[in-house]
């Protein structure tokens, strides 16, 4: 299955309501992910521009992208990020399938 990072942004009223009811949203991830068929493999909170990373595996993109939309229809993030994450091995084979495509630059 392929492998997902997502980057994610709490708002102010999120953290507000996280200080006064603490709870691990990491349980709250996995199920999300779960529910598609899918596998949390890490959930971290961060300092810098995102206030947290997740590791998920999932069916397929469009299973990915529902549970991005709901977390997202939430409204309790300011901004999630997703990334699909290739394998070494599914790198070697678009760097093989690259080799054969006659790509033009533009006004070439």
């Amino acid at each position: 299955m392929p492998l997902y990072l997502t980057r994610f942004s709490y708002t102010p009223e999120t953290w507000g309501r996280l200080i006064g009811n603490p709870e691990d949203r990491g349980k709250a991830a996995q199920s999300y992910v779960e529910s598609v068929g899918g596998k949390l493999h890490g959930f971290w909170y961060a300092f810098g521009r995102h206030d947290g990373y997740t590791l998920w595996e999932a069916p397929d993109n469009v299973s990915m992208a529902a549970v991005a939309l709901a977390i997202t229809g939430g409204r309790a993030l300011s901004s999630l990020e997703t990334t699909v994450l290739l394998t070494v091995d599914e790198t070697m084979d678009a760097l093989r399938k690259a080799e054969e495509i006659q790509y033009r630059a533009p006004g070439a």
